[in-house]
């Protein structure tokens, strides 16, 4: 269980989401506006940290490049806003996970528990990941699905290897552009379509109604474990 910053300026909110977390083993802390929470983040040993960005003092899209200078805490963002911009913007800056207001308790205790898996069982050398009948060995370069190895291009493997490591997590199409093409790629969103189409018709089961590498439309890939 874990230490979570829940940071909103909603008292009904704070309160729903204290006793929600608190039910699952969690302890919570609470701050009302971004200073507030800074503060906490600062000071505070924080294993999660929850995230409205309509706070009074400033916008919460602020909190997370704040937050980004020191820590690698994980962040789930809590928000009414439902464009693609915002969500976008805000998993370019840092955020782990985004969540549109109202939600399902479900659906965000699942997320949470995501987000605490991957920053506690993290293998330390990052070399090995696997769920279902996928494993990837990044150390021998070794791609396996139910046993059998799976031939992959240079730069499939490069985008399998770098959605491995920020499993359950969005990752936005500009990430992962800049990351395995470079820079200079970061508008080629049909490319990694391409790509994508190209995993998924090695890795999954039944690469029309993909389990392992999800889309979340407008916004980016993510690779999930318990698939």
């Amino acid at each position: 269980m874990g230490r979570i910053l829940v940071v909103d300026d909603e008292p009904q909110i704070r309160k729903f989401l204290r006793i929600s977390l608190g039910a699952n083993g969690h302890e919570v802390l609470e701050a009302e506006t971004a200073g507030q929470g800074e503060e906490l983040a600062r000071t505070r040993k924080i294993d999660l940290v929850i995230l409205d960005l309509g706070l009074p003092d400033v916008d919460g899209q602020e909190i997370i490049t704040t937050i980004r200078e020191t820590s690698k805490v994980p962040i789930i963002v809590l928000s009414v806003r439902s464009q693609e911009v915002d969500k976008v913007e805000a998993l370019d800056r840092g955020a782990d996970d985004y969540i549109v207001k109202p939600f399902g308790i479900g659906e965000l205790m699942a997320r949470v528990r995501a987000a605490l898996r991957q920053r506690g069982e993290e293998p330390a050398n990052g070399d090995i990941f696997a769920t279902g009948g996928l494993q990837c060995d990044f150390a021998r370069r070794v791609v396996t699905r139910d046993g059998e190895e799976v031939h992959l291009s240079k730069r499939e493997y490069e985008l399998l290897r770098f959605l491995a490591s920020s499993p359950d997590h969005v990752l936005t199409h500009k990430q992962i552009l800049k990351e395995v093409w470079g820079p200079a790629h970061v508008e080629d969103t049909a490319y990694l379509r391409v790509y994508v189409n190209q995993l998924r018709q090695k890795l999954e089961t039944d690469p029309t109604a993909p389990r392992l590498i999800l889309t979340e439309p407008g916004v980016g890939y993510r690779l999930v474990t318990g698939a």
